[in-house]
């Protein structure tokens, strides 16, 4: 995500970094299921970089504060103990929305 951190993240509209962010942790979701670690972690781990990427550059309280709770959950459930019982369904529905938004502006 070299290229994304020069600037052209900061240029998308939230719609399209979260449907960004939400790709990578469908194939993280992907991996798990399939039982390869080393991939499942790769993608965890740049779902990471884009949620960073976003906070640095939102504005907005109520999207500052959705984007680091979500940080916190995917951090959660792919490396703690899922304290806030998220499931792969409800993670891949909350993304989706997203996703839908973002082909839809195309």
């Amino acid at each position: 995500h070299k290229n994304l951190a020069l600037g052209h993240w900061s240029q998308m509209s939230f719609i399209e970094q979260m449907a960004n962010i939400g790709s990578e942790v469908e194939r993280a979701l992907n991996w798990k299921a399939k039982h390869n670690s080393a991939y499942c972690q790769q993608a965890f781990e740049r779902s990471l970089e884009l949620i960073d990427l976003t906070l640095d550059s939102l504005k907005g309280f109520a999207r500052l504060k959705e984007v680091a709770r979500l940080r916190e959950i995917i951090v959660e459930y792919f490396l703690g103990a899922n304290q806030f019982m998220y499931t792969e369904a409800s993670l891949r529905n909350y993304f989706s929305n997203f996703i839908y938004a973002a082909r839809r502006s195309r």
